[in-house]
């Protein structure tokens, strides 16, 4: 389908971005990479009267290291995330995200900020406890990535903020593990489980958990997370813990899937995730 009318901008600095927002009300929407907002466009399931293009406004694009943590704009494509192995888990994620075309032009700030449950990178961020920093008419403030999410495909965000840049600690010595659940390569996660691990003498310190499209908002697994602390990382624990991934977790049913399923498919993917991030698996 054709989507409707629409005005469209390509402000040249952020500030006349958050301006050209402002101006524009709640029916002005932000292109960072369009992948997630032109095909509800086209399927008229979304009619912005106005887009406002980040593409010429300088500075939110790249990946950058310094005092502990990872500094990542928001423009960055899901590609240079892909190819990007020193993010981790970060990487491994985006390497599933679609095609190459897709990754080519779809910004981790427009993912972040679309809000879809069924998306990669939203419960990688949580489980990385990422934050993210936004800009508006009232300045510059930071929101955790535990508490972006608020509904589903609805965020922190107000409606004249632009989220600029992602920010997630440096995970140095950290196991990690992505484990994703799809019909198709290119589909969309039916569910998928995120893992990091830090481990010291095959004792896990430290574990977290995220998990994707198993709520209306993304989640992490602390039931998961709690049961494996301070336990011996080997496959009979990891197993105990990652029977209790769908704790708390209320997954859409559809064409694919029933809830049911959705549930069993978080408890494998979780224990799978869990022993890569510990070593246990390749």
């Amino acid at each position: 389908m054709i989507p409707a009318e629409f005005d469209y901008t390509a402000p040249a600095s952020l500030e006349e971005a958050i301006s050209a927002l402002r101006q524009g009300g709640e029916d002005a929407k932000l292109l960072a990479g369009g992948h997630s907002l032109l095909p509800l466009m086209k399927l008229r399931l979304a009619a912005p009267s106005l887009l406002v293009d980040l593409r010429r406004v300088p500075g939110l694009a790249g990946v950058a290291r310094g005092n502990g943590t990872w500094r990542i704009g928001a423009l960055t494509p899901h590609a240079v995330l892909e190819h990007t192995p020193e993010l981790g888990v970060v990487s491994a994620a985006a390497a599933t995200i679609a095609d190459p075309q897709v990754r080519n032009r779809g910004t981790i700030g427009g993912s972040l900020v679309h809000g879809d449950p069924a998306s990669d990178l939203p419960a990688v961020m949580m489980a990385c406890e990422a934050s993210v920093t936004v800009q508006g008419p009232s300045g510059q403030r930071t929101i955790p990535a535990l508490e972006l999410f608020q509904g589903y495909m609805e965020t922190a965000l107000a409606a004249d903020e632009v989220l600029t840049e992602v920010r997630m600690p440096v995970l140095d010595g950290w196991g990690f593990g992505y484990e994703k659940f799809n019909r198709r390569s290119e589909d969309w996660a039916m569910v998928a489980v995120s893992a990091v691990v830090n481990a010291r003498d095959g004792t896990c310190e430290d574990v977290r958990v995220g998990l994707t499209n198993m709520g209306s908002v993304p989640l992490r697994a602390p039931a998961v997370e709690e049961a494996l602390r301070g336990k011996q990382l080997d496959a009979e624990s990891i197993a105990a813990a990652a029977e209790q991934a769908a704790e708390g977790t209320d997954p859409p049913a559809d064409l694919n899937a029933s809830a049911e399923y959705k549930r069993h498919l978080a408890r494998v993917l979780c224990r799978r995730a869990l022993e890569k991030a510990a070593g246990l698996s390749s």
